[in-house]
C-alpha cells in the first residue's frame, strides 16, 4: 500500500536549503520514492494552518518510506535539512 511523507518547511538558510535539495533528491528515487508536491504554491481552503513550503513524496509501502529517512545516504542531507529549515513531517498511509 502506497505511503506519503508530508513535510511542512519553513526554510531559515535558503541558500544551504538548495543545496540539500540537490543532495536529497538522489536518495528519494534510490528508495523508489517520488515527489508528488515539492514547493508550490499553497492557499488555505480551511482552518488557520498557512504552511510557507509543503513536500509530499510517495513511497510503495510505509516500510519504505522509513528505510529512505534512516538510510546512510540521506544521513548528511538529513542533517543538512535540519540546519537549514525548520521541518514539520508526518507518514501517511494511501488508500
Amino acid at each position: 500500500m502506497s505511503a506519503y511523507v508530508i513535510v511542512e518547511i519553513d526554510i531559515l538558510d535558503p541558500a544551504g536549503y538548495e543545496e540539500y535539495k540537490k543532495l536529497a533528491g538522489a536518495t528519494v528515487a534510490k528508495y523508489g520514492g517520488k515527489y508528488i508536491v515539492r514547493g508550490g504554491r499553497t492557499e488555505v481552503l480551511e482552518g488557520d494552518w498557512n504552511p510557507k513550503r509543503i513536500v509530499l513524496l510517495q513511497f510503495e509501502s510505509m516500510r519504505r518510506a522509513k528505510d529512505w529517512l534512516n538510510c546512510e545516504d540521506y544521513r548528511e542531507p538529513r542533517k543538512m535539512r535540519h540546519r537549514t529549515a525548520k521541518t514539520n513531517m508526518i507518514l501517511v498511509e494511501g488508500v
